[in-house]
């Protein structure tokens, strides 16, 4: 067996947030298929269960126990799966609430992995966007059960009286972390937008935080490289 047949692998291993990534970004594609049809709503559990089972491969070399994602994960995608079969709005409900618990508990351990040491590595950079997503998905699940339990919390140009669509809901989601502003989406009830600001804020602080420390950590790198690299100087008169 040639001994680079298996490098593909050996990467993927190794940068777990890379394939985490890779992966919520196709799903960002992939869900306006899935919003109008039955089928369409079983590949959505389908590819949600994937996307859970990548967090938790992401995140299972950090302190925390992974069981507790594990129960998390498979509780979430058990009664996803059941209210697809047969909806009902308090499956809904509990599903997206767990749903929510389990996103930001990736994400903070993706942060805490970040966190761990003072070296970048590349895996470390694809933790950036990794926990990005794992926000932006976690913020639009409990924009879900505010959804739920407030049904006209969100309002739209489309449509304005009819419940947000998951796609909306992950929409607003990006916009408000990214505090890019450009959604059609609006939060009308107190409690959607306190929410929504809760979100702003969180963005700002993750990329003020995060984004700024493996920049500043990237450049120090190279600073304490350069010296390194130099030739040195030639005493005079050789």
């Amino acid at each position: 067996m040639s001994p680079t047949r298996g490098q593909p692998w050996r990467v993927l291993v190794r940068h777990p947030s890379a394939v985490l990534l890779v992966v919520q970004l196709c799903g960002v594609l992939l869900y306006p298929y899935t919003d109008d049809t039955t089928w369409g709503r079983y590949v959505f559990e389908v590819f949600g269960a994937l996307v859970l089972g990548l967090a938790v491969w992401s995140v299972r070399d950090t302190p925390t126990p992974t069981w507790v994602a594990l129960i998390l994960g498979v509780a979430a995608s058990a009664l996803s799966v059941a209210d697809a079969t047969s909806p009902n709005p308090t499956l809904a409900l509990v599903s997206a609430g767990l749903h929510a618990v389990f996103y930001f508990w990736a994400a903070g351990n993706l942060m805490s992995y970040m966190l761990a040491d003072s070296d970048v590595t590349r895996d470390e950079l694809f933790a950036v966007g990794a926990t990005f997503t794992l926000l932006a998905w976690a913020f639009a699940y409990v924009y879900t059960v505010v959804q739920t339990l407030q049904p006209g919390s969100f309002i739209a140009a489309v449509h304005p009286e009819a419940q947000r669509t998951w796609m909306e809901l992950l929409f607003l989601s990006f916009t408000n972390l990214s505090s890019t502003g450009l959604s059609d989406i609006v939060p009308i009830t107190p409690v959607s937008r306190s929410v929504v600001m809760i979100q702003q804020l969180a963005g700002l602080g993750y990329v003020a935080l995060f984004v700024s420390r493996l920049v500043g950590l990237t450049l120090a790198r190279q600073q304490a490289a350069a010296p390194a690299a130099a030739p040195s100087p030639v005493p005079p008169g050789d």
